[in-house]
């Protein structure tokens, strides 16, 4: 996989749940690099842990052969990121409490920028020193050439006017919208995407995905979702859905066909009570049945 020529950048985390007091390596970098792996995609990761706690982190990439760039610069003096996570009784996810440890620090090194110069892809969630990255990297002029994604997540670290900051660097961005299908932000979303000629998939749960293309000829698409039973959590959903999306959508180019595919692995995710199944975190240290 060392030719690999798409990259995944952003935070991986500790996720401390509280219920259980288990602690597990997660967040959406790391959700959608194992998807991706299982799927044969080839990838590189590029992140940042910390030496004093990142030890279950570094085991799962090594365990299930998900490569960094620079390995021997991956862990560095202090904590990892981490988010606390609670299990509500609809069995949606509340997370709280992210704390950025050396993520909040993060820049590329020479090494990572050399190998990000021969990317066709980027994807990036976007927690703040992520954002930070992206726009020195547009800043220096680093992305040239390079197809850009990006994960807003929830919308938290954003408004309409922050969003079109952002997407100025961005080709395609992924939203997990909570709020009502009509919001203002929503249009807001919408008049971004036509603005700057960019695409922006807007996942709501259950109800719908949108899809506004903002490129010449483009327009806004609803896709309804059908609702399926949820035996485990919605926890990991949202990165299944991007991971397969992706997938889809860089070997057909369809937009409906990446959605539908999107779907099903989003839909699949329910199955586990955690982002991913109990055997992907089988051997990661500190971790206890829930």
């Amino acid at each position: 996989m060392s030719g690999a020529d798409t990259f995944l950048l952003g935070t991986i985390s500790l996720d401390r749940y509280l219920a259980t007091g288990d602690v597990l390596p997660g967040g959406g970098v790391l959700n959608m690099a194992w998807q991706w792996r299982r799927s044969g995609r080839p990838f590189r990761v590029l992140t940042r842990v910390g030496s004093e706690d990142g030890a279950p982190i570094l085991d799962f990439l090594d365990r299930h052969g998900i490569e960094t760039v620079a390995r021997d610069e991956v862990a560095v003096p202090g904590p990892s990121s981490s988010i606390d996570i609670e299990i509500l009784p609809d069995r949606q996810p509340s997370m709280d409490n992210f704390i950025p440890g050396v993520w909040d620090a993060y820049r590329l090194t020479p090494r990572e920028r050399d190998a990000l110069a021969a990317a066709r892809r980027l994807h990036v969630v976007l927690v703040e020193g992520a954002i930070a990255e992206l726009a020195r990297l547009a800043a220096d002029r680093a992305l040239g050439g390079i197809t850009v994604s990006a994960d807003f997540l929830g919308f938290r670290h954003y408004t309409v006017d922050r969003l079109a900051e952002t997407m100025r660097h961005v080709d395609l961005g992924f939203i997990g919208w909570p709020g009502a299908e009509d919001a203002p932000e929503v249009g807001g979303m919408r008049r971004v995407a036509a603005a700057l000629g960019r695409v922006l998939v807007v996942t709501m749960g259950a109800r719908s995905v949108h899809v506004f293309d903002g490129r010449p000829g483009g327009s806004g698409v609803r896709y309804p979702v059908r609702a399926v039973e949820v035996a485990g959590t919605t926890l990991g959903c949202g990165d299944a859905f991007i991971a397969w999306f992706l997938d889809e959508l860089w070997r057909t180019d369809d937009h409906a066909a990446a959605v539908a595919r999107g779907m099903m692995g989003g839909a699949l995710a329910t199955a586990w009570p955690r982002p991913l199944p109990d055997d992907a975190y089988a051997a990661a240290p500190n971790a206890r049945p829930a």
